[in-house]
């Protein structure tokens, strides 16, 4: 296949969607139930050319450069914008990702929204949502890039608000619609330092700029400003700290969107983005991107362990695990931390699929009761779930143990490749705190997830709403068990301890930095061409390497643990998590209130802004409609004034006139008076008058 086919069908690949949305949103009485079938033919036909064009890609054209297409959309002065998209080895992965992970959506919702009024509408908006997300993927150009992200967002809020009749759904929508605009703003300014420096988007093209010594305005500190303006796109999108807030809210959503946006849309774009833009990451840039995901993962951790709502630790999961892709991408392991985003993929899709199941089958079970009290996503009403809904139990420990990085798994070779990166980077620049975030979060993810698996299917059920439960039908089932198995190590490399000898390092290879030498750190340049005494291994891949196996033990005897832990809690009962609880009230209260972010943030911005609107409020009443109304008084008085002195003088000059000219007529009546003599006598008086005046 040429390169023109690979382009045309990656077109079809993006079009596919759309047009699947437009059919149904147009059509919605028409299409009826029929709207889930629909909408899934398309994304499993999306899926296949994604298979194809990813196959071209990885396989016969894996050294190329990106294949791409590029049109002049309009010129300004000597300036003309170009458009397109591209296809690289980034892009064929990430194509697989979102088509495959949206076919199991569709599969999924056909049954978990089977009986949902707007059933037609929801199959729409999945459309829409993964032609945003695959705009992003095949954007070759930051103009590109913006308009899909743009698109994402107003997706998003579509489907996390799609139950807008409750306030909590409808308030979620607009927390996350307005957090993420912050940062795409700042990631706004950052395309136009871009383009105001190198009067293009396209990518290639300002980073061959940027090679070539040309930094925007001349200045390595405004490379390092456009570098993590470009990155506060990544902060908002993947919930990254300060702009995690929207992501746990964004569970009010059904939950097959939340698998969607946790695995392969939303919050993937961020950590696409981040890896898109790293050959022009300043040193400083990548401190700053390796410090936000490293608190990102620490904190959402911590917060995750206190939390009781299935889909609420899941979603703090993800914006953890978004961390660690961040954070190694931030220290130089860019191949692992976008490896870290492919296998998260997979695994955090089926946790939030065996959720849905989990929810939809107590759901269930609450109708057949008659109960409509019981919380059906609080673990504390579930237990024994292994024993009524066997599948979607060893589903999710499947993907348990993925996420929590046991050997054998996809989730251990990424990150271990991680927090071996993290060592690596702390060596050779002394930043010590990103590699004890990282392995304290390790050790809190084996030790929540097991919770939760614990408390939700082990032991005996706590409500008899749990006793009821039964197996899903296989449209639900069938997606975990796929997603499942792809959470095995086999898909990425032979060797289940080392990704390196895998298939999917030796095709996604770190990218050169074009940064000038003296804004990079010495280590973070081209990965090896080979490896062993075939290849040149730079500082910071020598580093990695030798860090390997000693990151490797060290995230086992964590991770181990942290399972340990759980089971001598949950399970076995020999440590009583309420008098831990008591005994550190105070991080209790901080890890269950998510440490007061929130609330920080209802009182400083938005209490401020309220603040704010209540001062002009004020000065609008007070100054601004005082003066007017003074205004209003002044002018009030001048046309009484006005209207005064109409009445008297005006009036009164008038009137004198009309008086005048009344007595002038009465006088001259009176010499009216029809006699001949009359008049003569009065001509010869006045005739004399004037004669005695000329003379």
């Amino acid at each position: 296949m040429n390169f023109d086919s690979i382009l045309s069908l990656s077109t079809a690949i993006l079009i596919l969607p759309l047009i699947s949305f437009l059919i149904l949103i147009f059509n919605q009485k028409r299409v009826g139930r029929a709207a889930g079938w629909i909408a899934l033919a398309f994304l499993l036909a999306d899926f296949v050319l994604a298979v194809i064009v990813a196959y071209n890609r990885l396989v016969l054209y894996a050294d190329q450069a990106m294949i791409q297409w590029k049109f002049d959309w309009f010129s300004l002065g000597s300036t003309t914008i170009k458009l397109g998209i591209g296809v690289d080895n980034l892009t064929a992965v990430m194509l697989i990702v979102v088509t495959l992970i949206s076919s199991l959506v569709h599969l999924f919702s056909t049954e978990y929204m089977k009986d949902d009024p707007r059933y037609p509408r929801f199959f729409a908006y999945l459309g829409l949502f993964s032609f945003s997300m695959l705009g992003i993927v095949l954007a070759n150009n930051f103009f590109n890039m913006y308009i899909f992200w743009e698109l994402v967002g107003i997706s998003s809020y579509l489907l996390i608000g799609f139950w807008y009749e409750k306030d909590t759904a409808a308030n979620a929508n607009k927390k996350a619609f307005i957090t993420n605009r912050i940062g795409d703003f700042g990631m706004l300014i950052g395309i136009l330092i871009c383009f105001s420096s190198f009067g293009t988007f396209m990518f290639d093209d300002i980073f061959a700029n940027i090679g070539a010594g040309h930094l925007p305005f001349d200045s390595g500190t405004m490379l390092t400003v456009a570098g993590i303006c470009l990155f506060c796109g990544a902060i908002g999108k993947s919930a990254q700290f300060p702009l995690h807030v929207w992501l746990p809210d964004a569970m009010e959503g059904p939950t097959p969107v939340s698998a969607l946006i946790h695995a392969a849309t939303m919050v993937a774009a961020g950590v696409y983005l981040t890896a898109r833009i790293f050959p022009l990451l300043s040193a400083d840039a990548l401190v700053f991107v390796a410090y936000i995901g490293a608190i990102t993962a620490f904190m959402a951790a911590t917060i995750a362990i206190t939390q009781t709502d299935f889909k609420r630790v899941l979603a703090f999961s993800t914006v953890s695990q978004l961390g660690y892709m961040i954070m190694g991408i931030g220290v130089g392991a860019w191949s692992l931390g976008f490896m870290h985003l492919v296998t998260h993929a997979w695994f955090k899709a089926c946790l939030f699929l065996t959720a849905g199941s989990v929810i939809h089958a107590m759901h269930a079970s609450m109708h057949h009761k008659g109960d409509h009290h019981t919380d059906p996503q609080d673990i504390r009403n579930m237990g024994g779930l292994r024993k009524t809904m066997p599948i979607t139990y060893f589903t999710y420990l499947f993907a348990c143990i993925a996420i929590a990085g046991v050997p054998f798994t996809s989730g251990f070779l990424s990150k271990d490749g991680i927090l071996a990166g993290t060592l690596a980077f702390a060596n050779l620049s002394g930043h010590w705190f990103i590699p004890f975030a990282g392995f304290t979060a390790a050790f809190m993810t084996a030790f929540y997830m097991f919770r939760l698996l614990i408390v939700s299917f082990h032991g005996k059920p706590s409500t008899e709403i749990a006793a009821q439960t039964k197996e899903n039908k296989w449209s639900v089932v069938f997606p975990l068990m796929l997603l499942a198995g792809l959470s095995f190590w086999f898909f990425y490399s032979p060797n289940p301890f080392d990704a390196n000898s895998g298939w999917f390092l030796q095709k996604i290879q770190t990218p050169a930095s074009v940064v000038p030498a003296e804004y990079q750190f010495d280590f973070i340049t081209a990965l090896p061409e080979g490896h062993g005494e075939h290849g040149i291994l730079n500082e910071f891949a020598e580093e990695l390497h030798h860090m390997h196996v000693p990151a490797m033990l060290m995230s086992l005897l964590i991770a181990g643990c942290g399972i340990l832990l759980s089971y001598l809690v949950y399970q076995w009962k020999k440590i009583n998590a309420d008098k831990v609880a008591d005994a550190i009230q105070p991080l209790y209260k901080l890890s269950f209130n998510k440490w007061y972010i929130d609330e920080i943030y209802e009182r400083s911005f938005i209490g401020g802004t309220v603040a704010l609107s209540k001062l002009l409020s004020w000065f609008d009443n007070k100054i601004v409609d005082g003066l007017v109304n003074l205004c209003a008084k002044i002018m009030r008085g001048l046309s009484w004034f006005i209207g005064k002195f109409d009445n008297v003088v005006v009036d009164g000059a008038v009137n004198l006139t009309a008086w005048i000219v009344g007595l002038s007529g009465r006088l001259g009546r009176q010499m009216q008076t029809g006699s001949v003599q009359t008049y003569i006598a009065f001509s010869i008086i006045i005739l004399m008058i004037i004669v005695y005046f000329v003379a």
